[in-house]
């Protein structure tokens, strides 16, 4: 008989990984070798990064890119003011 031990990742958010290492905006900047302008926006959830940018990003947090809740978390249809009814006759 063999027993299977299996852990489970724990996925978080970039700014939950971020409060639980204690690293600011700054220190992210300079261990991922990431623009300010680009870390920020993957931060806010306002940017897909790349998966080069998302191992660097990992790498800086100190985990694994498996770890990490990607993609955006601001509702794209929105961004530009047209809402859901752009293009669309009454």
């Amino acid at each position: 008989m063999v027993l299977v031990v299996t852990t489970m990742t724990q996925v978080k958010s970039i700014p939950a990984w971020m409060a639980e290492r204690q690293l600011g905006l700054p220190e992210l900047v300079a261990a991922a070798g990431l623009e300010q302008r680009v870390a920020a926006a993957i931060v806010a959830g306002r940017y897909t990064p790349s998966p080069d940018q998302r191992q660097r990003v990992a790498a800086a947090l100190h985990v694994g890119v498996d770890e990490i809740a990607w993609g955006h978390t601001t509702p794209v249809e929105h961004l530009y003011g047209h809402g859901p009814q752009f293009g669309r006759s009454p």
